[in-house]
């Protein structure tokens, strides 16, 4: 039970890892972002390239991946998204279309194979990443053995959720997000520049669905379609858990992460995603808000 439990606790964190950049980014932006998957993807093929191309091990691969998405995410935002403000189903087909782009770039190698340049790592073929042999072993915990890189996840999704309070809490430019989910007019009105703030949301939202992508390479194949459910998943945490609600993204993860994970270990994995959505609906009609939704006055 203790090791099942784990389970479900490190796929919570990759959960985590996805739902909060969305829970920021929809929150403050209210854009709806159907390309947030394809930067977990990004951050994946980062740490496979990184690694053939710089020799750059599992762990150097996470700043990479952190600015690579982040970029790529900055850049979205300043081509396109920022001129969709207040058009929500305009942003939802317009971060689809980037979707299904960014995953045929991959395929097509960015375009170069056409001039007969080819990038070993990319394409449409499966790709797999080595994680150091200081996290393949087991630990010892109340008399069962836990997987080491499962650890691993859980830990760096514990830091960057705390750098995100501590950004989102203890920050002027966390307080401007807050601001601006609230009330973007009155936020602005106020001289705080929300062009800025969105850009910045969405670069770091990106960055971290980016490491997400490294930790699922180091236990699942690297693929162009990869990130194509993720945002399904993330979407999910971040309705249970409330509409900007960093503690909700928390909780919501951790208890979709324990339904997946116990059901999974009782039946089997397709009865388990049957249970996690039949759960997300109850929720949605039960609490169409979420479990930790803003106070409205």
């Amino acid at each position: 039970m203790v090791d099942t439990l784990f389970i479900g606790l490190s796929l919570g964190s990759i959960l985590l890892l996805v739902a909060l950049g969305l829970t920021i980014t929809y929150g403050a932006m209210g854009v709806i972002n159907m390309a947030h998957g394809e930067m977990v993807m990004i951050g994946a093929y980062s740490t496979v390239l990184s690694g053939l191309y710089l020799g750059a091990n599992f762990l150097v691969a996470i700043p990479i991946a952190f600015i690579v998405s982040g970029a790529i995410g900055w850049g979205i935002e300043w081509l396109l998204v920022r001129r969709l403000y207040g058009r929500l189903i305009d942003t939802l087909l317009a971060t689809w279309g980037i979707a299904i782009l960014l995953q045929q770039a991959v395929r097509l190698e960015f375009g170069l194979s056409f001039f007969g340049i080819h990038i070993d790592g990319l394409g449409p073929g499966l790709q797999n990443v080595d994680v150091p042999a200081f996290l393949r072993g087991t630990i010892p915990l109340l008399g069962t053995e836990i997987n080491a890189f499962r650890s691993f996840i859980i830990l760096v999704t514990a830091i960057l959720t705390a750098a995100t309070w501590f950004v989102m809490y203890r920050t002027s430019i966390g307080m401007q997000v807050r601001a601006v989910m609230r009330n973007r007019n009155m936020a602005a009105a106020c001289g705080i520049d929300v062009k800025r703030v969105n850009a910045l949301t969405f670069a770091y939202g990106s960055a971290l669905a980016g490491v997400a992508g490294v930790m699922m390479s180091g236990f699942k194949t690297v693929f162009p379609d990869m990130g194509a459910s993720m945002v399904v998943d993330g979407f999910m945490v971040v309705v249970v858990g409330g509409v900007g609600s960093l503690f909700g993204a928390v909780a919501a993860s951790g208890i979709l992460g324990e339904i997946n994970g116990l059901v999974a270990a009782a039946t089997n994995d397709i009865l388990a995603r049957a249970v996690v959505f039949g759960t997300v609906i109850v929720v949605i009609v039960l609490m169409p808000k979420g479990l930790f939704s803003f106070k409205g006055r």
